[in-house]
């Protein structure tokens, strides 16, 4: 008698990431140009990973007689890791409907898995360039309530922070709210339900779970002043260079400077230019001679084509050789990064991506005919800010 073969948890489990495993991996490393090109390792074990920072040269020199031998400053950068997830459900009478169709059930899972992994590296690129708060934006003024919905207005406005169908949470509050819509014309956002007695003047919202919660980023590293980065008191030899543009339009001038000022106070200059898509297009009306910039991705990972993934650019000449210049929507419209991803690394502790650690990548969800993945992980974003700078107070207009 012939055996049948019945559909299984493990055998959709082992289809899921045959499938999508490769595309995830991808997804990370194109999706943004920064996350494509700084460093990433997968080994963060222990309860925090601890990296020395020399902040300054040994003072047991001099001339004319023997000097007196002085030890140099090392600094303890300290990173502990930082809980990050994306999560999605399978409805299981959707499964068991394209059972006679593995196509149909390829492209269903597909379309749930792609926008799992895609939502989630948009999360990190938020984070990555944001303070580690998880804040998205301040309301202001009184809310507005309208057929059952909310709507506020943003101070801070940044049009990438918010999309619909996110869930955010109120100041303190952990109730889920989700983001109905969005009006980057008036920069405003309306949450689902009557939350005008939550979403007062004043009132912050972040992204569901995230206050002081997201991974270090580069507006808290670079636009230090006071306090600490990783452990490490802000000081000369551990900051960023800050240089607030009142208001002036962008000119090569400010360019040069800032590339000369990043080369001056850390021996490097920076290698990748990183601007908000309002400065983008100032700079495009303002260099003359536009040429394409390819930017091959950290240890030359290969597409599904098999081609090496890349990124076009503008190109700035500097002292050192060409540098690219890239928009990023999650940039502050008045703002320039001048970074040098050699000192920027993503640490993962092991097994990051989609969790199948009870053997099967879907979880069968409790009191709910459905089923849950997860993906994600337990990582930190180091930055050292020596071999940064950064251009804020733009002008917009």
């Amino acid at each position: 008698m012939s055996s049948e073969r019945l559909f299984s948890l493990t055998e959709a489990s082992a289809l899921f990431k045959i499938k999508y495993e490769k595309l995830s991996e991808n997804v990370y490393n194109s999706a943004n140009v920064l996350l494509g090109r700084c460093k990433k390792s997968y080994n963060f074990t222990g309860k925090q990973l601890n990296i020395a920072i020399p902040q300054s040269f040994s003072g047991g020199v001099g001339s004319g007689s023997l000097p007196k031998a002085n030890t140099a400053i090392y600094g303890d950068a300290q990173i502990t890791s930082k809980k990050m997830y994306a999560v999605v459900e399978l409805d299981r009478e959707s499964i068991k409907a394209a059972l006679s169709d593995e196509g149909a059930f390829v492209r269903a899972t597909k379309e749930v898995v792609q926008k799992g992994v895609e939502s989630f590296m948009r999360n990190l690129s938020r984070a990555l360039f944001s303070d580690s708060t998880g804040a998205l934006g301040t309301c202001a003024g009184t809310p507005s309530v309208a057929d059952g919905n909310t709507t506020v207005t943003i101070s801070n406005f940044k049009e990438a922070n918010f999309e619909e169908r996110d869930l955010v949470n109120v100041d303190s509050g952990s109730t889920a709210i989700e983001i109905v819509s969005v009006d980057p014309a008036n920069s405003q956002v309306t949450l689902k339900g009557d939350v005008s007695a939550t979403a007062v003047d004043t009132a912050i919202l972040y992204m569901q779970g995230s206050k002081d919660n997201d991974p270090d980023g580069l507006k808290g590293v670079c636009d230090a002043t006071t306090g600490s980065n990783y452990n490490i008191s802000v000081s000369r030899r551990w900051q960023s260079h800050q240089k607030a543009a009142a208001s002036a339009a962008i000119s090569t001038d400010l360019l040069n400077e800032m590339m000369l000022a990043v080369k001056k106070k850390a021996g490097k200059s920076p290698n990748l230019i990183v601007c908000s898509y309002t400065q983008y297009e100032k700079i495009l009306n303002l260099l003359e001679d536009q040429k394409r910039y390819q930017v091959p991705t950290r240890a030359g990972l290969k597409s599904k084509s098999g081609a090496d993934i890349s990124f076009s650019g503008v190109e700035f000449m500097s002292v050192d050789g060409p540098v690219g210049i890239f928009p990023e929507r999650f940039v502050e419209d008045d703002r320039i990064y001048f970074l040098n991803d050699n000192h920027i690394q993503i640490h993962h502790r092991p097994d990051f991506g989609w969790f199948d650690d009870d053997g099967t990548v879907f979880l069968r969800k409790a009191d709910s005919d459905a089923y849950e993945a997860r993906y994600g992980g337990y990582l930190n974003i180091y930055i050292n800010p020596c071999f940064h700078g950064v251009l804020t107070g733009l002008s917009t207009s």
